[in-house]
């Protein structure tokens, strides 16, 4: 594809060049023709005396051969192909009767008058061909002639001669040289014509001619036929050859309409394309094949007035350039071309040149028509999406840029800020500056609105200057600016990177501060910086902001323009909301949140009595966070129903895997108070037993001091009912509070867990050992089971076991493990001591 100044002066190179090889290869034919005209006239030839036609002498054969080769052109179908037209004639019939009536030497020089005749007459008459036009067409007959007769002469003498089957595949085989010749050496000169390549034009031209050439060769070899019989049966050929040469104009014209609409179709399907050039190039690619015309120019005006002009042949070149608009002026008789509108609205103009000498027919000019509302849609639709995307490209730059200085805004620096930070290190040091113009309102005041937005943008140039790679800075509103620092070094000194903060800041703050002149007026931009500096993975980008505003107003309140974020003097802290919004995120992905369970241990046989659940949050930011660093926030907001009802759903999955695989064990789940103040909570939880087809009395919830001490009646209703579904019930951290056994008294529980604080403290400490031994006491009297946690040392458990607990966790037996490791380590406790296995309940228990 070429445009521009080079495009053309390509094109007239290539143009030069294609009209010499045309004249070098017409002289060439011509030349032959003549040679082979004047050869054939100086053979000796051998007249008859007498024949069926009579005694006719040499001139008046020689007369019938010119008279049928001229007939035989003017009689012609024609159809368009390949930028130009092929005529279909009765040549290889005229061939066929004159190798019978005159001697062959004769026959191109008959030729060569009778077709330069013919088409001089057409030329006059209808088409206006050019000598040098008729002159091509001559040539290339006389030339198909010559080898016509060489091929029939080399296999048979057909002149004068009764035809025999020899001479008939003779007479044929001049005929198929004669079309074959004819036919290439047209197309060739059409291919160069129009810098195709030969096949296509070859292909189209014999595919056209080739039911007409067998009809050829019948007459012909009919005709031959009947003047050995009796001249006069030729008085009845007219009608019948007239009649199938309607018959195959027919035939012509419907394979012409089926191409025509195949290639509409084709053609307008191509036109869906999104952008001008495309849909252009697809404009002329379609006009050519569906015209099959020599130049096709489609013309397009754009938004702003501008008019571009795509130009291509059948050759393949495509050519565009800017051009002056078009005027009014009258199109040419062999050119079609329609001005493009949508409604009222120009989009350019479409011309069509066909061939000089094959003007448009009515067909064509409908579709024409036709294809140039198509075209002309295509091309509005594409301006339309052009300036969709531009709309859209300038609405994103817009929602993600600030207006006056050119720098990423508020939204812009969280969504990327928050984005650097997750691509960094969980404890990788990061900086953010905060800083505020002195005095900014006075310059609007003073100077005005447009001195104000040129020292903004005088500000934003040199922190332009001053980041480097990797930071980000932006303007996020007023007079306040940011720039994120991700480059901060790393070094042993925990100190160092603040000090780091602290030296940019200062800098900055002297590089702003440099005299410079706006609205005429030479002033010194003074700052206040805020410094903040925190590990990528502890706080986001808002948490960060906030602090900085923090030690920013420090900066300003505390006489200097640096300072750097104290938390002692943050009364607030939005890292809790933060974490709860990712926490519903963690809800979704279903790959946060992950359950870890920890066996407890039967004391005396080493089997398992129960499985406690924990849960841990794999935060994709933050790192590995326990219980202590989000069930908190969680008990105290709307998340808790969500995650409770996740937390109980993983339990249940395990623990209905367990009973797959044999293993007869109850599965722990913490719940906070608050969650016992929803009524519909039994309800929840028999939906999610009968789901994962788990019984009842294999899940144990337990219960805090907080419920133990609470004194409300839904709480007391729902503990009620859970009891009532076979739900078992378990009190943690049992010992330390003070209603307790007023506790037991109002509702029926399973289990007691002796707290970690008495067992850890039980050796040196004779009121917690003397706690644990009540407590362990209290539930053998009450039929309930018991648990030790936090068993960590082997004095520990024998302690344990001289105070009669039967039950113990701890990371002395086991530590917290995945859910897809424990099944086996239970299997292995089970096998070890299958029959001491104690029941989920004590038998009599209430």
């Amino acid at each position: 594809m070429t445009s521009g100044r080079t495009g053309r002066s390509l094109d007239r190179l290539a143009s030069r060049g294609t009209r010499f090889g045309l004249h070098l290869l017409t002289a060439a034919v011509v030349a032959t023709a003549l040679v082979a005209a004047v050869v054939g006239l100086s053979l000796p030839a051998r007249l008859p005396a007498d024949d069926a036609l009579g005694p006719l002498g040499g001139l008046a054969r020689f007369g019938i051969a010119v008279a049928l080769f001229a007939l035989a052109q003017l009689a012609r179908l024609r159809f368009r192909a390949a930028a130009g037209m092929v005529s279909v004639t009765w040549a290889e019939a005229a061939l066929i009767v004159c190798l019978y009536l005159v001697p062959p030497g004769w026959l191109p020089a008959a030729a060569l008058i009778g077709v330069t005749l013919a088409w001089t007459a057409l030329s006059v008459v209808d088409e206006g061909r050019s000598p040098s036009d008729i002159i091509r067409i001559a040539g290339v007959q006389t030339a198909a002639t010559a080898l016509a007769v060489a091929v029939t002469t080399a296999l048979g003498q057909p002149s004068l001669t009764a035809p025999t089957p020899s001479l008939t595949l003779a007479v044929v085989a001049g005929a198929v040289a004669y079309l074959l010749a004819g036919a290439g050496l047209g197309g060739f000169l059409l291919a160069l014509r129009h810098g195709l390549p030969i096949g296509r034009p070859l292909l189209v031209a014999l595919r056209g001619k080739l039911l007409m050439f067998v009809g050829n060769v019948v007459v012909g070899l009919l005709v031959v036929a009947l003047i050995e019989v009796d001249p006069r049966w030729l008085l009845l050929l007219p009608a019948p050859l007239w009649l199938f040469q309607q018959t195959y104009r027919q035939r012509l014209n419907e394979d012409r309409e089926r191409r025509t609409w195949r290639s509409f179709a084709e053609a307008t399907a191509a036109l869906n394309q999104l952008d001008e050039r495309g849909v252009a190039t697809a404009g002329v690619s379609g006009a050519l094949t569906l015209f099959e015309a020599e130049i096709v120019e489609v013309e397009v005006v754009r938004g702003d007035g501008r008019w571009r002009r795509y130009r291509g042949d059948p050759g393949g070149q495509l050519v565009d350039r800017e051009i002056a608009p078009p005027g009014d002026e009258e199109p040419e008789p062999e050119e079609l071309v329609r001005d493009l509108f949508v409604g009222d609205s120009r989009v350019g103009r479409l011309r069509v040149r066909f061939p000089r000498t094959a003007v448009p027919t009515g067909r064509e000019r409908d579709a024409h028509a036709a294809f140039a509302d198509a075209l002309a849609a295509a091309l509005h639709d594409a301006a339309t999406h052009r300036e969709l995307r531009l709309v859209t490209a300038r609405s994103s730059y817009e929602a993600v840029h600030d207006p006056v200085t050119g720098l990423a805004n508020r939204a812009a620096m969280l969504g990327k800020g928050d984005l650097a930070l997750r691509q960094l290190a969980h404890d990788h040091p990061v900086a953010l500056l905060l800083l505020d113009i002195d005095q900014f309102k006075e310059v609007n005041d003073t100077l005005g609105h447009a001195a104000g937005d040129q020292l903004l943008r005088l500000t934003a140039n040199r922190l332009g200057t001053i980041g480097r790679s990797g930071d980000l800075l932006a303007r996020l509103g007023g007079d306040e600016f940011a720039l994120l620092l991700t480059s901060v070094p790393v070094v042993g000194d925990l100190a160092a990177p603040m000090a780091y903060a602290l030296r940019q800041a200062r800098d900055i703050a002297e590089r702003l501060a440099a005299p410079t002149e706006v609205a005429g007026v030479r002033i010194s931009v003074e700052v206040s910086v805020g410094v903040v500096v925190a590990p990528a993975g502890t706080a986001d980008l808002t948490e960060l902001l906030r602090r900085a505003d923090i030690a920013m107003y420090q900066a300003k309140s505390g006489g200097g323009n640096v300072a750097a974020y104290d938390s002692s003097r943050d009364a607030a802290s939005t890292d809790q909301l933060a974490l709860l919004a990712e926490l519903r995120e963690a809800l979704q992905a279903d790959d946060q949140l992950v359950l870890v369970l920890q066996p407890a241990v039967d004391l005396a046989t080493g089997a398992p009595t129960g499985v406690e659940a924990l849960i841990r949050w794999r935060h994709p930011r933050r790192g590995w966070l326990g219980p202590g660093d989000f069930v908190r926030p969680v008990e105290n907001s709307e998340q808790l129903g969500p995650f409770t009802r996740y937390v109980l759903d993983k339990a249940l999955a395990v623990a209905a895997e367990w009973a797959r695989e044999g293993l007869d064990v109850p599965i722990s789940v913490n719940l906070s108070a608050r969650s016992l103040l929803d009524p519909r909570l039994p309800a929840e939880i028999g939906e999610a037993l009968r789901r994962h087809q788990v019984p009842a009395e294999r899940l144990v919830l337990e219960i805090t001091e907080t419920v133990v001490m609470s004194e409300l009646e839904v709480i007391d209703q729902v503990l009620t009912t859970l009891r009532s579904m076979g739900v078992q019930l378990a009190v943690d951290d049992f010992g330390t509070g003070f209603s307790s056994l007023a506790f037991l008294d109002r509702i029926a529980v399973d289990e007691l867990k002796v707290d970690r604080s008495f067992v850890l403290r039980m050796a040196d400490s004779p009121k917690a050992a003397a706690i644990v031994r009540s407590t362990v006491g209290l539930a053998q009297e009450l039929g309930l089971r018991v648990v030790a946690e936090g068993v960590e040392t082997a004095a520990q458990r024998s302690a344990l076991a001289e105070l009669g607990c039967t039950s113990a966790q701890g990371y002395h037996f086991f530590k917290p493990m995945p859910a897809d490791k424990i099944a086996a380590v239970l299997a292995s406790m089970a096998r070890q001591a299958p029959t001491n296995v104690l029941p989920l309940r004590v038998d009599g228990a209430s």
